[in-house]
């Protein structure tokens, strides 16, 4: 680790910024019209930025099988260099079917533009359960199992491309962020404001959530340790589902960093895509933050875990990242500042950590879910657990269920009766006012926003995906959207939730009419035509129904009416605070 008056040396000894020379850029440009395209999604998009700017040093591209599999195996490139995460550019089965190694693959964003340009000297079907196993310590998850509930582990399994193309990358333009340009430092310009600064010891603090007061007592305690200055480098790519949106969590930083003593932290961003595999990914944090200049990571309890599962178990040892990174100290060249929890002690008035509490003094502290329990009934926050401008951010963010969007989502078999119950919903809702209240109807989405798709697989999960985005944007602004398709699939109804929470509530009302029942009615005469063979993979004949895990609310409409269906919703939604009831 370096103490002298230059700066850390980036990770492998080189900043490697993969940027094509102009003249190369446009050949490169001109060539790629003949290449095949692969339009990268969000996690490809930061991986792709890293290993352009120089944040994944050394990696010069998109991994091979050799460097993929001594990562996955032994947490090292081919050559032996330390590196714990596969840098991996999975694609279709159709993309892969129409490249051939030593071509080019061209690179691009959603809008179409060309990003970086690949050449393909790999083409392999990656072993997923493997990687679960040795990168998330998992092996549960894979196909025909549950889902698992690892969000790291789930979408290896569940969204992952089924090839992975590997070659190195010759960068066209970076991605572009229209959002706060001026905290977005790549690892050189990051190093240039440190040398300017005189900064030569640096601790980074690593963080996906808001800073509140424990968070400051911690990071300045770590300057203090480390006698270091402070770079607060939070996330802003993919991270934990669930998760603020990076424009609220960046507001609450740049409303906390006047606090600081002058000249002692600096804020700037990390287009990083978290995979949240524990103690592999702490030690991935520390060789990036290496390449941004920084000699000390704050390490704190199950740093880059992604907490619990259901059950109430954590996915990994709260200790177990310190452990990997001190073991690895030596080889990454920085330095782990590691905390316990940091509580508040009312007795005597002061933030310490779990091992400074006085005996016989009772310690307080807020966990996430208490701190979205209060935000959601419009409960204050203690004084010491927040700042002021944070917290009205937070609640800018967060108003209480019953000012927000809100998307009630209805599964189950055909027949079962989701669409009459959410017509009469629709009707209680509009009575009472307050909300728009929008029916996304199966069938009336067929006909008007899904007219070209069939009944395969794909088109129905497209299908579902149409519903799950526009009642996203109705609860993003505010309305309330009653959702009734079959949607038979556990993970596009998860794909659904996921669109919706980060602007609204969600709330999975399974209609669980055993199919007997269902078929017994059959209003549209479809089971007939299913057990006839007429109608190809329809739900609970020949194809599967996946019942919900976790649905919020269970219907069965064997033997109660519409009405009183609808009523429980109602009951459900006022007990929960999302309509005036019951808060």
């Amino acid at each position: 680790m370096s103490s002298g008056s230059r700066l850390i040396a980036p990770f492998g000894g080189e900043l490697l910024e993969l940027h094509a020379a102009e003249d190369r850029r446009r050949e490169l440009l001109t060539g790629s019209r003949d290449w095949q395209s692969w339009t990268l999604d969000s996690r490809q998009s930061c991986d792709l930025e890293l290993l352009m700017n120089g944040g994944f040093s050394p990696l010069r591209g998109f991994m091979t099988r050799a460097d993929y599999d001594a990562v996955v195996s032994r947490m090292r490139l081919a050559d032996g260099t330390l590196w714990p995460i596969p840098i991996t550019l999975d694609v279709s089965r159709e993309t892969a079917e129409k490249l051939a190694v030593g071509e080019m693959l061209a690179l691009r964003d959603g809008q179409g533009n060309l990003l970086a340009a690949l050449r393909v000297d790999d083409l392999w079907a990656p072993d997923r359960e493997e990687e679960a196993a040795a990168v998330y310590a998992s092996r549960s998850g894979g196909p025909g199992a549950k889902l698992d509930e690892h969000p790291g582990v789930e979408r290896l399994h569940r969204r992952s491309g089924p090839v992975c193309v590997g070659g190195p990358v010759e960068g066209i333009r970076r991605p572009v962020h229209y959002d706060y340009p001026m905290l977005r430092r790549t690892p050189a310009e990051l190093r240039g404001a440190f040398a300017t600064m005189g900064w030569r010891r640096v601790v980074a603090f690593q963080t996906r959530n808001p800073i509140h007061r424990a968070h400051r007592e911690l990071t300045i305690r770590a300057v203090k340790e480390a006698q270091a200055s402070l770079l607060v480098h939070p996330v802003v790519g993919d991270s934990r589902p669930g998760d603020l949106d990076h424009y609220t969590r960046v507001r609450c930083y740049q409303a906390v960093m006047p606090t600081y003593p002058p000249n002692m932290a600096m804020l700037s961003l990390l287009p990083l895509a978290m995979r949240m595999a524990g103690p592999r990914e702490a030690l991935w944090h520390a060789l990036i933050r290496r390449n941004y200049g920084c000699t000390h990571l704050i390490v704190g309890r199950d740093h880059a875990g992604p907490g619990t599962d259901s059950a109430g178990v954590p996915f990994y040892d709260a200790t177990e990242a310190h452990a990997l990174l001190q073991e690895h100290e030596a080889e990454t060249g920085v330095g782990v500042v590691a905390f316990e929890e940091m509580v508040y002690v009312p007795e005597t008035g002061v933030i310490c950590s779990v091992g400074e509490v006085p005996p016989g003094t009772r310690p307080r502290r807020l966990s996430g879910s208490e701190l979205r329990r209060r935000l959601s009934r419009d409960l204050r926050l203690p004084s010491w657990f927040t700042f002021p401008d944070v917290e009205r951010e937070l609640r800018r963010a967060a108003p209480p269920r019953r000012k927000r969007g809100l998307v009630v989502f209805f599964t189950g078999l055909s027949g079962a009766g989701k669409s009459t119950i959410a017509g009469a919903l629709m009707v209680k809702l509009r009575e009472m006012g307050g909300r728009a209240v929008t029916l996304l109807d199966g069938d009336i989405v067929r006909q008007h926003l899904s007219s070209e798709l069939g009944f395969s697989k794909e088109h129905r999960d497209i299908n579902i995906r149409r519903i799950g985005f526009v009642a996203s944007e109705i609860a993003k602004n505010g309305g309330i959207a009653l959702c009734a398709p079959i949607a038979p699939y556990e993970v596009v109804r998860e794909d659904v939730r996921h669109m919706v929470e980060p602007g609204g509530g969600f709330v999975l009302v399974h209609v669980a009419t055993p199919l007997t029942t269902c078929e017994a009615r059959d209003p549209k005469g479809l089971y007939a035509k299913a057990r006839a063979g007429l109608v190809k993979q329809f739900t609970g004949v020949s194809d599967v129904y996946e019942e919900p895990r976790a649905a919020d609310i269970v219907i069965d409409t064997t033997e109660i009416s519409p009405e009183e269906a609808a009523h429980r919703v109602v009951l459900h939604l006022e007990r929960d605070g999302y309509i005036a009831g019951k808060e």
